[in-house]
């Protein structure tokens, strides 16, 4: 939805924006054309292999690091405030593609699934040291697994004889305990729930999104892609409401307080798109602006 999202930043040429999930690039580089020399990109990628493949521009900046500390990142380059900020949550392709990253179902690999790969927290730390519990509290919040407990209970049980050190062992260990027909679903869902866990990955759009505010121009724009229900509940609830328990500030007469507005109506990737790219198919774009 790359169109989408530069029609829903509704950039100035001579603006300053921000591309938190730089990835491939794919955003950055059409932000970039429609920049003049006066315009400023700034973009976020904790990911090694995102570096390999940063743009030479002098208006583009890549910083390594996670959006977590976008505030922070943004003053240590002079910047205070900016006119557009896209986020485009989610594994990125070449992640999804590299079986030695650990988050992909279906290629065999370590169980790893850090964004960052400096990090020594891994998933294999999450399936073979958590409590039953504390996985199945996971199952159940970031995966929105009915069988939680199953999956966790089995887990347990099957680590006390050999660790489990790979994605394809995992999904081995969970196969006679999942119906045939809601398998790959299934599995999806548990490694969704690993993954969000390594990488603190809700908590970290909490804390992106409240930054958001701060740091946006009045009539800024914020545009978010989201993957999963997770992802988007938390961007349609802030955009809506400005926090995350679900009811706006009101001032002493009643009147809501409100830091952004809706703009548009969601939007999700056409059939053509789709077509192109089957992993954009659950992508759901959300735009508000700074008022």
């Amino acid at each position: 939805m790359i169109e989408e999202t530069i029609q829903g930043l509704k950039i100035d040429p001579d603006g300053v924006y921000v591309d938190v999930t730089y990835g491939g690039g794919g955003h950055s580089r059409a932000i970039l054309q429609k920049l003049s020399d006066r315009g400023r990109l700034i973009a976020f990628d904790q990911d090694v292999a995102a570096h390999e493949n940063s743009i030479s521009d002098n208006r583009f900046q890549l910083i390594d690091g996670n959006f977590f500390h976008l505030n922070r990142y943004l003053k240590f380059f002079g910047i205070t405030k900016v006119d557009g900020i896209l986020a485009d949550f989610g594994v990125s392709s070449h992640q999804f593609d590299s079986g030695s990253r650990g988050f992909s179902t279906r290629l065999e690999g370590p169980l790893d699934m850090r964004m960052n790969t400096k990090g020594e927290f891994s998933a294999r730390e999450v399936v073979n040291e958590y409590s039953t519990e504390e996985l199945q509290q996971i199952f159940k919040d970031y995966g929105e697994l009915r069988i939680a407990k199953k999956l966790a209970n089995h887990i347990v049980k099957e680590r006390e004889k050999n660790p489990i050190e790979t994605t394809q062992g995992l999904v081995q260990l969970l196969s006679p305990i999942i119906p045939k027909h809601v398998f790959n679903k299934t599995i999806a869902q548990v490694f969704q729930a690993v993954r969000i866990e390594v990488n603190a990955e809700l908590e970290v759009i909490k804390s992106f999104l409240e930054q958001s505010i701060e740091v946006l121009q009045l009539g800024g724009r914020l545009v978010c892609i989201s993957y999963h229900s997770l992802e988007d509940r938390l961007v349609k609830i802030f955009i809506r409401e400005g926090n995350f328990v679900g009811k706006a500030e009101s001032d002493l007469y009643g009147n809501r307080t409100l830091p952004l507005k809706k703009v548009g109506n969601l939007q999700i990737p056409s059939d053509e798109e789709i077509k192109e790219n089957n992993r954009a198919r659950s992508g759901k774009l959300r735009i508000a602006e700074r008022i």
